[in-house]
């Protein structure tokens, strides 16, 4: 069964089927490696996030976004992330 997409006005968004929160919360970050592996549990976080394969209107660029509840988990989640 399809998942349902998101429309916004920067992105259509895919969640996550992994996703325990289908949820966009205010802070994001956009990772532009479409098949990056990201593994948000071994990240630690405090708050809720959530994970979605994305596309970027503004110039049509395939990737993921993270979003957070917390702007600490996003600086954490930026410090962090290293693409393979």
């Amino acid at each position: 069964m399809a998942l349902q997409t998101i429309n916004t006005d920067d992105y259509t968004l895919y969640p996550s089927p992994r996703n325990q929160h289908r949820v966009v919360f205010e802070f994001q970050t956009f990772v532009p490696h479409p098949y990056a592996l990201i593994d948000l549990p071994s990240f630690e976080l405090a708050g809720r996030h959530s994970l979605f394969a994305a596309h970027r209107r503004a110039d049509n660029k395939m990737g993921q976004l993270v979003t957070f509840e917390l702007a600490s988990d996003q600086q954490r989640f930026e410090r962090l992330f290293v693409p393979d």
